[in-house]
């Protein structure tokens, strides 16, 4: 069965290229972006892992730990970063998973998991699926889960603001409406009835349908 939003995000070790790592581990009470390539030196996902170490210092800031995935060697990942550090100028600064025997990828409903072979017989073609982010929260539960094409390069500055939006909506009754970024106004949720608004809120807010109430970003 295909892995949904609030499921437990399954637990695994692996060696990374910081070591050997169990996920849940890893995880330890913080937010944790998961991204997966389906292949070393593939030129999409050659700026993206440099992008996102370029954008560590955001994660950081947010409390959020980073962890790539792709299916071939720790050793082909070593060499992978010299090639990414060439093209993007950033030294990837974050665990790079090894999932020659595809593993990990079937695991996380990345890849069929009558998929055969390993990574050294497989190509990028063949791995195709195995693009995809996943945001787990402290509890270990998957929050967020998106899936890219080969050829679109994914935009990490949208992870970034799904994470604001999760780590604001875990904390207080409100979601973020339709392209909303940090500090604008947010959505009382419409199972908050107007006197337990009023406690929460009591600045009071905008009302444009009975259903929609507008109200500042909380603090």
């Amino acid at each position: 069965m295909a892995l949904q939003i609030g499921d437990l995000a399954p637990d695994f070790e692996a060696n990374t290229t910081e070591g050997r790592l169990k996920f849940h581990d890893y995880i330890d009470g913080s937010w944790v972006v998961f991204f997966s390539h389906p292949k070393d030196f593939t030129p999409v996902c050659t700026t993206e892992l440099g992008s996102v170490a370029k954008m560590k210092h955001d994660f950081d800031k947010r409390g959020v730990k980073l962890i790539g995935i792709s299916i071939d060697s720790v050793e082909d990942h070593k060499r992978w970063k010299e090639d990414i550090k060439d093209v993007t100028g950033a030294t990837v600064n974050y665990p790079m998973i090894g999932d020659e025997d595809l593993s990990v990828a079937k695991l996380y409903g990345m890849i069929h998991p009558n998929a055969s072979g390993n990574a050294k017989g497989r190509t990028a073609a063949d791995n195709a699926t195995v693009r995809n982010v996943f945001i787990i929260g402290p509890d270990k539960k998957i929050k967020f889960i998106v899936a890219y094409p080969m050829s679109t390069g994914r935009n990490f500055n949208e992870i970034v603001r799904v994470v604001d939006s999760l780590q604001l909506t875990a904390q207080k009754s409100v979601a973020t409406p339709a392209d909303w970024k940090q500090g604008e106004d947010v959505i009382i949720l419409a199972s908050l009835s107007d006197e337990a608004a009023k406690e929460k809120f009591p600045g009071g807010w905008k009302t444009l349908k009975p259903y929609l109430r507008v109200v500042p970003q909380p603090q």
